[in-house]
Formats: structure tokens, sequence, C-alpha cells
């Protein structure tokens, strides 16, 4: 019999992305500044307010109003009209120093042997829905958004829009867990005031969606999912009528309520950890970032079709307490046509990856400025990619320590730097070996 599955995406105009996009961005100019920093930062925002708060252990000094104005900037606020606009807001901090009773557990004099910022269990997750390893819902939810934001910052078609959007998506599987097609798609955008009558404007902006957006993200989705997007699914525009009223103007936003759409839309478990405003010694965010990783390869290896990573962390100690590989009975079968085990890929996994927080920080070299674009664009299913960030060290020693990694133009220091490290297939050649599997070149 089959079932439904419903998953969201946000735009980065969205409240909550808003205070998420401000608190990675405040964590991206601390590491800017000073690579071993330590920090955790909330944000709360609401109609003509910017609240900043958190822990931070560093020798930088980070202008806290301007890089919040600039987050917020980016994220569309540029009118009055919005009741909530970058050159206008209030910004108040409360950052003050991190515990030393949190300090003690994560710095060591050996680094390798670096504590976990904090307790707890973090997901990961990958199947062969699509090119993402993503589970097709989401992955489609957030090719929706990427596309209304694209449009809107283009500025030549559908000039109506504002910065605020969620798109749902619900998806139809056999029994056997096969996508079979999207169900029903639900837009909520928000406009400008454009006539007194509210359904005439929202039949309008049904009709661009139809005629813009849905075709050009199909337009983009490779044949094999493409052809889910049958002529016969249900679709909602604005069901309220209008959508005004948005952004923190109509809702206050906070750090870290957006945790299933930062995820796999709800497919798999979440151990309740926030990512945004932390950094990497929090395992909340490397943990979870090691997994997806993990989850990953294990599928592009060929492993499985679909696989759950957990990984559990005590706060102060290394290495994870346990490690559990959920293949949902999708692995392959061994000689004996018995499925490969589950614990079987387990013990290759701590046998073949470094999960304390000093291994994970080192292969992802996750102590750069890259955070702030997983807050505004999402932080799973997009490929890894280099690039150069300007790096201004408040410790003029660390210039000479990273000598070899820099390029001066100008009076700037630029540092070349990997962002979304996590999603490179780096590992399937190794898990393959590990299971007596011919290398992908060799298929």
């Amino acid at each position: 019999m089959s079932y439904l599955f419903t998953s969201e995406s946000v735009s980065k105009g969205h409240p909550d992305k808003v205070a998420d996009q401000i608190s990675d961005a405040l964590l991206d100019e601390f590491l800017r500044r000073d690579p071993e920093a330590k920090v955790a930062c909330e944000t709360m925002v609401t109609t003509g307010l910017t609240f900043c708060a958190g822990e931070v252990k560093t020798t930088a000094y980070v202008d806290v109003q301007t890089t919040a104005r600039e987050a917020i900037r980016e994220a569309g606020y540029t009118k009055g009209e919005y009741m909530f606009s970058y050159d206008s807001c209030g910004v108040i901090s409360a950052i003050h120093e991190q515990s030393p009773d949190i300090n003690r557990g994560v710095e060591r004099s050996k680094p390798e042997e670096q504590g976990a910022g904090d307790q707890g269990m973090m997901f990961g997750y990958a199947c062969n829905d699509s090119d993402s390893y993503m589970p097709f819902p989401i992955d489609l939810a957030n090719r929706f958004i990427a596309e209304l934001t694209r449009i809107r910052e283009e500025g030549r078609r559908m000039k109506y829009l504002r910065p605020d959007a969620k798109v749902q998506v619900t998806v139809e599987y056999n029994d056997k867990g096969k996508i079979q097609k999207v169900h029903t798609l639900v837009f909520s955008v928000q406009h400008d005031e454009m006539n007194a009558n509210a359904e005439i404007t929202r039949k309008m902006i049904e009709d661009d969606i139809r005629k813009i957006i849905i075709p050009n993200v199909v337009r983009r989705l490779p044949s094999h999912t493409k052809k889910y997007m049958k002529k016969n699914y249900k679709l909602f525009v604005n069901p309220t009528g209008q959508f005004i009223i948005g952004g923190p103007h109509g809702d206050t936003g906070l750090t870290g309520r957006k945790v299933v759409v930062d995820t796999y839309g709800g497919m798999c478990p979440h151990g309740g950890g926030a990512f945004s405003g932390k950094d990497p010694s929090k395992v909340d965010r490397s943990g979870a970032y090691a997994a997806r990783h993990i989850a990953k390869n294990i599928v592009a290896a060929g492993l499985a079709k679909k696989c759950s990573v957990q990984i559990a962390y005590v706060i102060g100690v290394a290495k994870p307490v346990s490690l559990c590989i959920n293949t949902e009975g999708t692995s392959i079968r061994q000689a004996n046509n018995r499925r490969l085990p589950d614990t079987k890929i387990a013990q290759v996994v701590m046998n073949l990856f470094d999960l304390t927080p000093y291994g994970i920080i080192s292969r992802f070299q996750l102590k750069n400025p890259i955070y702030h674009e997983t807050a505004e664009r999402g932080h799973f299913g997009i490929n890894s990619y280099e690039d150069d960030v300007e790096v201004i060290y408040d410790d003029e020693t660390l210039y000479d320590k990273y000598q070899p990694s820099l390029k001066k133009i100008g009076d700037s220091y630029y540092k070349r730097v990997c962002f979304y490290p996590w999603e490179k297939l780096d590992y399937v050649e190794q898990l393959r070996q590990a299971f007596g599997l011919p290398s992908e070149q060799d298929k």
C-alpha cells in the first residue's frame, strides 16, 4: 500500500533562517580573525530588533553590529516597509566569555586529545533518491526555494516577491519505499501589497509559480527524478489568501529552530542539536557533518541504498561512546545471499574514520570561515568547492604560522578553503576495498 511523506524548506528570508545566518556570520568573523576561537552564538530577531547572545573564547574583536546588519542585508531585508531592515533595526549584543568549566574539557595540551564540546547524539543520512544523495522530498523543496530566491534577487520577474518563503513537498511512495510521484506542493511566498482583492493577487502569484518557478526547477532535474513530476499533483499557493506581513515582523526568529529543514526533511531521526553559531569543537555541528560524510560515502560505494548514522559523545571525551549504522534492510547481499550486517559496516567505519573532534576538524579543515553559507543555502546536498576567503588575524603571529596557505592581494590576505568538505565522496574506494568490492574504475 502506498504512503505519503512530506518535507519542508524555507528561504533565507524566513525569520528563523535570518537568525541562523546572523549567528553563523558572527562565527565566521571570529574564525576569520582567530581560527582557535570557541563560539556559541544565539540570535533572536523580531520587529525592528536583533538580539545576539552567547559565549565566546577568543583573542579577536568582532564588530557585532556591522556583522549582524550585513547578514540581514544579504537575507534581503533592505526596505523600511518590511518593518525589519538592516540599516534601521536595533542590534543588541549580550555575548560574553565561555564558561571555563566547558573549556577545560575541550582544550588539551595535546590537540589530538581534544574532548567533545558537549554531550549528545548526532545523525547523518544518505540515500539514492537523488543525485545529491538526499531524500527526494527535501531535495525538491530545497530546489524550489533556491529558484524562488534566485528569481527574487535577479529582480526581472515576479518583482513583487519579498524575502520570506516556505515550500512543502509531499511525495507518494509505494509499499516497497520506491518513489511514485510528487503528490502535493505548497508554496507560501511573501509579497508586496498589490491589489485590494487578495484572491486576485493570490491567483497571479499561483500563475507565476506554475509558469516560471516549477518549470525552471523541473527542467534542471535529472531524468530519473524529473519523471516523478507528473501533471496531476496538487498545488496550494498562499492558502490563507495573502502573505504581505512576514519575516521577523510576522514571526520572531530564533537560531536553531529549523533543524529538520537544515538536515533531511524528517526522513531520519534528529539528535536535537542545532548547527548555526557553533564552532566545530561543538560536536552538534562537526559530529553531524561527519555522520553525513559517512552515510553518503556508504551509499555512493554501493554498500546500501539508504543509510543513517548515529554518533554519540560525552563532553570532554575525545572518542565517541557509540556508533550505530542502519541501512533499513537495503545493504548489499553477500556471497551467502544474506545482507551485509549493519554491525559489520559499523566496525569498518570505526576503523576507517577518525571520529574524534580533532580528527573530524582536521579532516574537513573546519576552523575556517565557511559557515554563513550553510545557514543561507543549507548544510547538506551541495557539492563541495574551493574558494578564497579573506583572513584578518588579530594575532600578527598567525600570518607567519599560516603563511604557506595565504595569498596576499594588495594589503589583504586570502586563504584557499573548502566549502562543504563533508559532501566529498573521498572514502568510496576505501569502503569498497574494505568489503572486497571492485573499484569504481574497474566496474
